[in-house]
């Protein structure tokens, strides 16, 4: 049996991650999504709790033909313990799947097998374009499966973005 680790930080969860996790799941008999800076929420960066992106991942995976499980990582403020504390938090995984180019290095170091999946439409899919298009008004639920815009909106998220990108 072959269980892998995907870790993101899903601010919010969008096509593209949907797209990485299709591919994941042909390679994979279980998966494991690491929801990174599970404790930070309520900026710019990070504007969606940990349990707000569980409620978006497992309600677009919800069909997904393999076991997910959805674990929320908080950061560690060293990173030479960060991978022994991700293992501390998730079930036993043969392989990590992730193009953050620090999350690479910490595991190969570690001596886990690392793949970087390719990324699917980054230019219009990244968190980053995805939370500027709910601040200046524009079309973004094109870019999340339909659950997660319905996550969103139920949560009043437009409205939380909006908010803290203000300034006084």
């Amino acid at each position: 049996m072959k269980r892998g680790l995907y870790v993101g930080r899903f601010q919010p969860y969008h096509n593209g991650h949907n797209a990485v996790i299709d591919s994941i799941a042909n390679e994979v008999d279980e998966l494991i999504i690491g929801i990174g800076s599970a404790e930070i929420s309520h900026d710019l960066r990070h504007p969606f709790t940990a349990g707000e992106r569980v409620l978006m991942i497992s309600r677009a995976l919800k069909n997904i033909d393999i076991p997910i499980y959805i674990i929320p990582l908080e950061d560690v403020k060293r990173n030479a313990l960060w991978v022994s504390h991700v293992k501390s938090m998730t079930p036993p995984f043969d392989t990590v799947y992730t193009s953050n180019p620090l999350v690479i290095q910490l595991f190969r170091e570690a001596g886990i097998t690392v793949t970087s999946p390719p990324m699917y439409q980054r230019e219009m899919l990244s968190g980053t374009s995805i939370r500027a298009r709910m601040i200046a008004g524009e079309n973004w639920d094109e870019c999340v499966p339909p659950e997660v815009a319905d996550v969103i909106r139920e949560i009043h998220g437009i409205d939380r973005i909006r908010q803290i990108a203000k300034t006084d």
